[in-house]
């Protein structure tokens, strides 16, 4: 037993510095004096000044979290609407298909779906005058596509798991459809939309492949931005602008374990 438990410690910790190790590096490289990343030249936060100052970044991150927030939401409100449907109303003709529907952009490598919604936009403004050229409303079409799957999945598998005599008590309360759905389904499956929301959010705020082939002149998001600069080489505000984005992800990480700790010790009594 001693020696599996060795074993299994050695592993952990080759495993733990895998992952971990570049991305110390990366945080500390991000306060190298020197403008050569693989030299190391002393400490200093001028590259943290540089990329608050650097416009290019700056306008791709305003974008990136504009289209993240719009598309997560997009995708929150029909995901929830799909997943219901698909949960709830039962066998109805063509419900195979459109789960198919649904669920195929999770399966679907994301340059047929860029190349996809491409062709899509071109033949849409050749007929219809709309959308004018590509840009952030493609963007947020595009994202939202893919998003939704997630949302629905999350959506419908929170459904499935939730006890049905709660809305049938409502019913036999007098609770009406939509009344049954705003008060007794919606706050239930809340945190699943929340959820899928936090993911459709993280996916659209991290997609490269799909905003590459729907973007346009001038709409360029952050991700895009970042491989333009790292194939030139990486320089320190990327490894400023990636730190930053750790930070924000860590004390996202630590204040939901905390919120979920507190709620633990309220509900444990």
């Amino acid at each position: 037993m001693k020696g599996n438990s060795w074993a299994l410690k050695l592993s952990a910790g080759f495993g733990f510095i895998f992952l971990y190790a570049p991305i110390i590096a990366l945080i500390v490289y991000s306060f190298n004096e020197s403008k050569l990343v693989t030299v190391w030249g002393g400490w200093s936060i001028k590259w943290y000044v540089e990329l608050f100052q650097n416009e290019q970044i700056m306008n791709a991150a305003w974008v990136s979290l504009k289209i993240a927030f719009i598309s997560a939401s997009l995708a929150a409100v029909l995901g929830t609407l799909a997943g219901f449907v698909l949960s709830r109303m039962g066998k109805f003709t063509g419900k195979t298909i459109m789960a198919g529907w649904v669920t195929a952009p999770l399966v679907m490598p994301e340059v047929i779906t860029g190349l996809s919604l491409l062709l899509l936009f071109v033949a849409m403004e050749s007929m219809f005058g709309w959308p004018a050229g590509r840009g952030t409303t493609t963007i947020v079409i595009a994202h939202t596509t893919f998003c939704l799957a997630y949302v629905a999945v999350v959506v419908q598998s929170r459904l499935a798991s939730m006890d049905e005599t709660l809305e049938e008590a409502a019913m036999d309360l007098g609770a009406k459809p939509v009344s049954l759905f705003f008060l007794v389904t919606l706050p239930l499956i809340a945190p699943a939309i929340l959820s899928g929301w936090l993911l459709s959010f993280t996916l659209s705020l991290d997609d490269l492949v799909i905003a590459s082939f729907v973007s346009g002149p001038g709409n360029s998001t952050l991700p895009m931005v970042i491989f333009s600069k790292v194939r030139l080489g990486v320089t320190p505000e990327i490894n400023a602008l990636a730190t930053l984005m750790i930070l924000a992800v860590s004390i996202a990480v630590i204040a939901a374990i905390v919120i979920m700790r507190r709620q633990n010790r309220f509900q444990g009594p």
